[in-house]
């Protein structure tokens, strides 16, 4: 794909596939579920406005932290429809999810700095398990790495 192409006003799927690095099969998969959208041609081929690359970038880096197709497609949507979102369109939108995605930081450095100690699920495996869950009494308290949940 030439630069050229890619700075017209609209990109055929080929070209925000490859512009992107996600396959058609997937754009296509995220047109369906309301995640990005497109024009059709007279012939029905599929038209993306210059935007679209700027959602798949921020439908990619979302999937990779975990966070849900529903989840992303909400807030999608608070961005405006028919101009290009504007640096303060997505400042808005990152801040929906500031709180949830320092959350999901603090589990995963917990769960990095206790996954090889007793994480505290009641297995009795480990043999500091005895000293830091003696008689399973974590286990009271509900099934699962209870150390991990009660942050």
């Amino acid at each position: 794909m030439s630069q050229l192409s890619w700075n017209a006003r609209e990109a055929t799927v080929g070209e925000l596939a490859d512009r992107s690095g996600v396959p058609a099969s997937a754009l296509r998969f995220y047109e369906r579920q309301g995640l990005i959208h497109s024009r059709r041609t007279s012939g029905n081929q599929r038209r993306y406005s210059r935007d679209a690359l700027r959602r798949v970038a921020f439908i990619r880096a979302s999937q990779r932290v975990g966070i849900p197709l529903a989840t992303i497609r909400d807030v999608l949507a608070l961005l405006p429809d028919g101009r290009t979102p504007t640096r303060e369109d997505w400042t808005r939108v990152s801040e929906c999810w500031r709180k949830d995605l320092n959350a999901r930081i603090r589990e995963l450095e917990l769960l990095r700095d206790n996954l090889s100690d007793c994480i505290g699920c009641g297995c009795l495996s480990i043999d500091r398990c005895l000293l830091a869950n003696p008689y399973d009494e974590l286990g009271e308290q509900g099934p699962g790495p209870r150390r991990l949940l009660e942050s």
